[in-house]
């Protein structure tokens, strides 16, 4: 029986294969459960009927920080759409100075209000953070993210900016991007994050890892990316897929 893994981050709502497909797949290679992740109004409501429509497939809510000629997320909204059962999270959220430049303003205050849903509705902050660390923290800092908790998705950052995440209480998630040849520093990073702090993810259909880099990415891959970090913790994949469930678990309040 292959190991049960979770693609705690994932965009199903954009791939363009059968979904039957896709997830019959993910299941072969021995992954269990999805989280589909909302990036923007347009869509939301896409997300989470994948989550209403399969088992295992978990939704969440909000904008991501990139997203700036669609609908602004409001607070209610965000609250409102967040009280469906099947949504176990908030974002992706955070901030973004790589895609984004000029004044970011909207950005931070768009943060700043998906922080304070989390906080009020009692889900985790699901975090996107690009070129932007210092501030991404410093906002987590000043609103209390920590309340919320969370998880800093597709980890590109230093040890420094992990460790200040973790004191928050955050969770680390790690992508295909380990196993890309430019990833040795961010390999250093998975080492050396504390067993029950770490996620194992794939962004699909974005950043498939290697050996099918430079194609579509999908849920299934996520078993290249626990591969990976189990060789580099010197570990089974048994005990990553068991640990990065667990951990999945525990964050999204699913025990």
């Amino acid at each position: 029986m292959p190991p049960l893994l979770t693609d705690s981050h994932c965009h199903l709502d954009r791939l363009d294969e059968d979904l039957d497909v896709v997830l019959s797949r993910a299941r072969d290679a021995g992954v269990g459960s999805f989280l589909c992740v909302s990036i923007n109004m347009e869509n939301v409501q896409d997300v989470i009927g994948i989550a209403h429509r399969y088992s295992r497939v978990f939704a969440s809510v909000g904008v991501h920080p990139n997203e700036h000629q669609g609908r602004e997320p409001e607070l209610d909204e965000l609250l409102s759409l967040a009280d469906d059962p099947e949504v176990i999270a908030i974002g992706e959220t955070g901030l973004d100075y790589f895609h984004s430049k000029g004044d970011l303003g909207w950005q931070q205050e768009r943060f700043r209000r998906h922080v304070s849903a989390a906080k009020i509705i009692g889900k985790p902050l699901i975090i996107h953070t690009r070129d932007a660390a210092e501030d991404t923290l410093g906002i987590m800092r000043e609103e209390r993210a920590a309340e919320a908790g969370g998880v800093m998705h597709c980890f590109t950052g230093n040890w420094g900016t992990a460790a200040r995440a973790l004191e928050m209480g955050f969770y680390i998630s790690f992508s295909g991007i380990i196993t890309f040849n430019s990833a040795a520093e961010l390999r250093e990073v998975a080492k050396r994050v504390p067993a029950d702090r770490l996620l194992v993810e794939t962004d699909s259909p974005y950043l498939a890892p290697v050996p099918f880099r430079g194609k579509p990415n999908q849920p299934a891959y996520v078993r290249e990316v626990a591969e990976r970090l189990a060789e580099l913790r010197e570990t089974s994949l048994e005990d990553i897929a068991r640990t990065t469930t667990d951990n999945f678990r525990t964050l999204f309040q699913l025990n």
